[in-house]
């Protein structure tokens, strides 16, 4: 089953207003179990904008859809060389003091697990072990013909290889990696095939109007049974992706709380959200545990 994407959400009641106190953070935190679920907003301070925060790209891109990509070789061409483009900055970003105040809550034992929407890695790049992606990784690539996965590295060579020259520039990089390119920029890219079997290539990564798979979205419910509390970061909710997962932990009764500039589609069922930016918040969320945050180290997310 493929969803409808959904692109926008306005508000259509009046929600609580967002706190500056980052407290109550810190006190789930310090009792431990506590689920994060994290969106594109904790990863706008390494450079990768967001879908709907202020300036966010759905301003002036629309995603690429399943159905546009599986149906249209002209969109996948177009795709593939934004796309292309986009991977030689989005592959670059480092992971900011968000990530790393994450990782850092980890390794003190005060998560049950992590959860994100995003597709860039910088979790994983930044320490954290066991990152469940729920919408995949743009690290990866996989054929729709044979299931064949590979590395992300090496189709960006292969196009490389393909398209020499290809050096346009781009208007802007998006959450998915896609760059703002024009018709006449793209002009004619070429696309390389599965070396496997010759079919067509996608990213491993849940595009809009496709489904997250069953069996990834039952362990993310199981992650929430098994939680005492779920942490929202940097996500507006929109997608009933994620807001699932908000209202089965509201539901069960456990705290959910909230961590993001702007209203979200799951404040009703929220504790508090903490009208901050990632970075700071939760470094002063790790200074009110005493939790030291690792300065920025380490490669980045994507080779």
């Amino acid at each position: 089953m493929r969803m409808r994407p959904t692109l926008s959400w306005t508000p259509t009641e009046d929600l609580p207003p967002g706190t500056a106190d980052p407290g109550p953070v810190a006190d789930a935190l310090r009792t431990g179990g506590v689920l994060v679920l994290s969106g594109a907003g904790i990863s706008t301070e390494s450079g990768i904008p967001d879908y709907r925060g202020e300036g966010g790209s759905l301003s002036r891109h629309t995603p690429m859809t399943y159905q546009e990509f599986t149906a249209d070789a002209r969109a996948r061409r177009r795709y593939w060389a934004r796309s292309h483009l986009g991977w030689r900055t989005f592959g670059r970003a480092l992971p900011n003091a968000g990530h790393r105040a994450v990782a850092a809550f980890g390794r003190h034992g005060l998560l049950s697990g992590v959860i994100t929407q995003n597709v860039d890695g910088l979790h994983q790049a930044a320490g954290t072990e066991d990152v469940v992606e729920l919408h995949g990784s743009l690290g990866r690539v996989v054929c729709l013909s044979c299931g064949a996965v590979s590395a992300r590295r090496e189709l960006a060579r292969r196009l490389e290889e393909a398209n020499p020259g290809f050096r346009p520039v781009a208007a802007g990089i998006n959450p998915d990696g896609d760059a703002d390119l024009t018709d006449e920029q793209v002009g004619d890219f070429r696309v390389v095939p599965c070396v496997v079997c010759g079919g067509v290539l996608k990213p491993d990564v849940v595009f809009f109007g496709e489904a997250v798979p069953a069996a990834r979205v039952e362990h993310c419910r199981e992650l929430v049974r098994r939680a005492a509390s779920l942490l929202v970061l940097g996500s507006s909710l929109t997608v009933m992706s994620g807001l699932r997962f908000v209202r089965q932990a509201a539901g069960a009764g456990k705290p959910v709380l909230i961590v993001n500039r702007d209203p979200t589609r799951g404040d009703p069922h929220a504790l508090t959200r903490v009208a901050l930016p990632l970075g700071p918040a939760l470094t002063t969320v790790a200074g009110l545990l005493d939790i030291a945050v690792d300065r920025q180290t380490g490669a980045p997310a994507a080779p």
